[in-house]
């Protein structure tokens, strides 16, 4: 992988990651642009003891463009994009309409092939593979800011989820705080290891999970099941099967046999609902431990935390949406109509032949 950072017009940083280490990027962002300016702010509810960011500034954000005018493809010609170069493999720049920026954290933007009508799942091993190696880069550098508590990598597909922009990308959130999601999950790995006298959590349930009817797939270094309290239809974790608490910390072995297992997963997600639908709209989302202190979580360290990737979508059958409506936008009480057993058998009855 070759690593080369630029700066776009507003001052915004850009990097490419190339497969080829003879790659040259040196093309300049030819547009006319002002230096980007944010009103980002992150505000503490002191009734639910979150934190809610403000970021009126992204009204104004790119909203469906068309092909011709994606702002995510290479530049060519006189249409000129984010991407100053004619060509990319993966590229990673800061978002243009940040909801975090500053003191609040960072928003960067991962654009994961230059083909505009492609998916993750249409990409082959080695670009996976490359993706992977970003998410990672960026990780480490992110994690090194000084305001930043937690580095979040994820992806939205599809209309339904509320993607603006057709092109396959996914993004990169980096917190000055704890995620709330994050935080549930270390209390209660910290009230599991005070209750056993000191075993691990996320240990446990991968134990449980291989023992049940709701693996989806294994493989010698990953592990892939639905989980037991699914909240949505069709919901996949992702587990590497030697716990680390971050994407730094995955081996060699299991770095070489993930994307295998993803493309996989991602593939028998498209064949779910069956041909006559639309690509299945999902959510992919890296669960890495927070990179500050953990002295909310007593008894927890770092190392306790299991480094894993939730894949869900909100289509329920075909046709139909899970909607999050009054129990579970009202009370966070999550309610499925797809036993979690049937969806893990729907999707190993969709591997690929």
């Amino acid at each position: 992988m070759k690593k080369t950072s630029t700066r776009l017009a507003d001052g915004r940083e850009l990097i490419y990651y190339d497969l080829r280490d003879d790659t040259v990027r040196d093309a300049v962002d030819r547009r006319p642009l002002e230096r980007t300016v944010t009103s980002s702010e992150v505000r503490h509810d002191v009734l639910l003891g979150d934190e809610v960011a403000i970021a009126s500034h992204r009204q104004g954000r790119t909203y469906h463009p068309p092909a011709d005018q994606c702002p995510l493809c290479p530049s060519e010609g006189d249409r000129l994009s984010e991407i100053p170069d004619s060509s990319y493999d993966v590229v990673v720049f800061e978002n243009r309409f940040p909801s975090l920026a500053g003191d609040s954290g960072r928003c960067e933007v991962v654009c994961f092939t230059s083909d505009h009508n492609a998916s993750f799942a249409d990409l082959s091993g080695e670009q996976a593979r490359l993706v992977l190696e970003a998410w990672t880069d960026r990780t480490s550098e992110l994690s090194s800011l000084p305001s930043v508590q937690q580095v979040f990598c994820f992806e939205n597909r599809g209309a339904e989820i509320g993607v603006t922009l057709g092109h396959p990308h996914g993004q990169i959130y980096a917190y000055p705080f704890t995620t709330p999601r994050t935080a549930l999950m270390l209390r209660s790995a910290a009230a599991h290891k005070e209750a056993t006298g000191g075993q691990n959590l996320f240990d446990a349930v991968l134990e449980r999970e291989l023992a049940d009817e709701r693996v989806v797939l294994e493989s010698e270094h990953w592990l892939a099941f639905v989980p037991y309290a699914a909240h949505w239809p069709y919901e996949v974790h992702l587990y590497p099967k030697r716990r680390v608490p971050d994407l730094l910390a995955l081996d060699e072995e299991a770095r070489s046999e993930f994307p295998q297992v993803y493309l996989e997963l991602l593939r028998r997600f498209d064949r779910i609902f069956g041909d006559s639908e639309s690509p299945t709209p999902y959510i992919a989302a890296w669960h890495q431990a927070p990179f500050g202190q953990l002295e909310d979580f007593e008894g927890v360290v770092r190392e306790d935390f299991a480094l894993h990737l939730e894949l869900f979508t909100i289509r329920r059958t075909s046709g139909k949406l899970k909607f999050l409506a009054g129990s579970e936008s009202g009370m966070n009480v999550f309610i499925n109509d797809v036993p979690p057993e049937r969806a893990a058998e729907r999707l190993r009855e969709v591997a690929s032949r």
